[in-house]
């Protein structure tokens, strides 16, 4: 059975995931447009998290902040950003995680997207975890790093050649496939031709219609991706199941564990 759950909040996890009827969820260590760590916010620690985690057989994933972008040529967002990743990877072994969700980041309009590759192969690099850091592919932005497959191939053949690049994973994302323009019906295949693997999916239906590079997630069958075609996607994928939709994700999880089987 695949492990499905939801993203929520890290002081509640547990009593969160027990209220979703979730095996699995994902949890933002710090503010997700912050730069600073702060204590976490979990009553006992990042050590009372993990047992709890661990009595309650709850998988644990982390999603890194959304200001980190590894890839840029910028050294005032380049630098923080390995730093604070790597901030973001100790915090989440002491947890116990499965593993780390980071986006992909860009590069702009004025740089070679190359750079921006050998700059994730170079993060990789200088990385010291234990924890999986697991690439999503996103949404929107014409010099991302991580929205098409001919990007997504081009950073793998990069962070490949990190040490520690056979450990980097892949975070499928429904909606960000959707609205950056990847046929979902042969996704998941085409991505594990690229990668190798495919670690975690977010499971969210799309506002817009595809190909429109908006990140708008929303509830199963409120949005524009066929219910079959979502269905097929993350079962295809195989991996542990994450839903990041809106409100209450409890109908969500059950319509996903009717449908998965």
């Amino acid at each position: 059975m695949v492990r499905i759950g939801a993203h929520v909040d890290l002081a509640d996890a547990i009593g969160a995931a027990k209220t979703l009827d979730a095996d699995a969820v994902q949890v933002f260590l710090s503010d997700p447009q912050a730069w600073k760590v702060p204590d976490l916010p979990y009553e006992g620690g990042a050590e009372a998290l993990r047992a709890d985690a661990e009595a309650a057989d709850l998988a644990l994933y982390v999603h890194a902040p959304y200001v980190i972008n590894v890839a840029s040529t910028n050294n005032r967002i380049r630098i923080p950003s390995r730093k604070l990743l790597q901030q973001i990877m100790d915090g989440a072994s002491a947890i116990g995680a499965k593993g780390v969700v980071v986006h992909g980041g860009h590069v702009t309009a004025n740089d070679d997207p190359a750079k921006g590759f050998d700059n994730w192969r170079k993060a990789i690099d200088a990385l010291e975890t234990d924890v999986p850091v697991l690439i999503e592919n996103t949404a929107g932005g014409d010099h991302s790093m991580a929205r098409r497959l001919e990007r997504i191939e081009q950073l793998w053949a990069a962070v490949s050649k990190a040490d520690g690049g056979a450990d980097v994973g892949f975070t499928l994302d429904t909606c960000h496939a959707w609205a950056g323009g990847i046929d979902l019906a042969a996704a998941a295949d085409q991505i594990r031709a690229i990668t190798g693997r495919i670690d975690l999916v977010h499971a969210n239906d799309s506002r817009d219609e595809a190909g429109s590079g908006a990140d708008r997630h929303t509830n199963f069958g409120q949005g524009q991706i066929p219910q079959d075609l979502l269905i097929g996607v993350i079962a295809a994928a195989g991996a542990p199941v994450i839903c990041e939709t809106k409100g209450d994700m409890a109908p969500d999880i059950a319509w996903l564990r009717e449908n998965l089987g």
